[in-house]
């Protein structure tokens, strides 16, 4: 049985898939990045390992993707988390056209064809706007968990609108409504929909094509899948594994090398043979 692995070192977190010739998941592991991004992608992929059962000489490829796909150790190659994604998206919804793509410090749309061919891309990485960050700043100046501030946005009855989308001012502007004693959900509510009109503007230099796939840790956030929704006026795909999208995909392509590497073995053991 030929298993493959993909490890994505992004800003925030370090995700790790290990898949078999079957293109079945055997192992899923999540560690935070921290300083020391080598150290991060080595952890990442012994969890994965032992959660699978496997040693580091059973998996035939790794393919290394994220910002720090370059520090990946035990990585064979290395491509763009853009293609990771898009291969990832594709995997789990074959009709995906239009992947939105929200990690810790980046935001990204990208046009895919058939197969999850890129077709055209566009980030947002050079500000921390409309990203996880953003809305960690935001949580922090309310003194509230990020995983719990999806929920509560729901219970928005009058959001707030924003002044800034800057991650660094949200702060001020955060507790400038809470002076004027506004309720806390209809400030993650406006939080919410200034992150997701942010993003669909970005989205839409690519262009907006159904079916669209939300991937990155943002799309655990149920109220920012409801914000975009909304302005979107469609429906997401969402997956249980939308997090680990750009994982998924780089250990597809390291399958695919894998086995394109055991059948040239197979050819030349074939021809010595003869």
């Amino acid at each position: 049985m030929i298993c493959a692995a993909g490890i994505d070192i992004g800003s925030t977190q370090t995700k790790g898939i290990i898949i078999n010739e079957k293109m079945e998941i055997v192992a899923r592991s999540l560690t935070d990045t921290g300083a020391y991004v080598s150290r991060a992608g080595e952890r990442c992929m012994a969890e994965a390992l032992l959660k699978a059962g496997l040693k580091q000489e059973d998996v035939a490829y790794v393919v290394g993707t994220g910002y720090g796909r370059y520090k990946v150790t035990c990585g064979d190659t290395q491509i763009t988390e853009i293609s990771c994604h898009a291969k990832g998206a594709s995997y789990l919804f074959p009709g995906t056209r239009t992947v939105i793509d929200m990690g810790g410090q980046d935001a990204k749309g990208i046009k895919i064809g058939e197969g999850g061919d890129v077709k055209d891309f566009v980030m947002n990485d050079k500000c921390a706007a409309g990203t996880g960050r953003f809305l960690a700043n935001a949580t922090e100046a309310l003194g509230l968990s990020l995983d719990d501030i999806g929920e509560i946005s729901l219970r928005a009855k009058n959001p707030v609108r924003l002044t800034t989308v800057c991650t660094v001012f949200v702060e001020s502007d955060i507790m400038s409504y809470l002076a004027q004693g506004k309720k806390v959900e209809d400030i993650l509510g406006g939080v919410h929909s200034a992150i997701a009109a942010r993003t669909i503007s970005l989205v839409r230099r690519v262009g907006i094509e159904p079916e669209a796939t939300f991937t990155g840790g943002v799309s655990r956030n149920i109220g920012m899948v409801r914000a975009l929704e909304e302005k979107l006026g469609m429906k997401l795909n969402v997956s249980p594994d939308s997090h680990f999208v750009g994982a998924l995909g780089a250990s597809i392509f390291a399958l695919e090398r894998a086995t394109t590497q055991a059948g040239h073995r197979d050819e030349e053991q074939a021809r010595a043979a003869t």
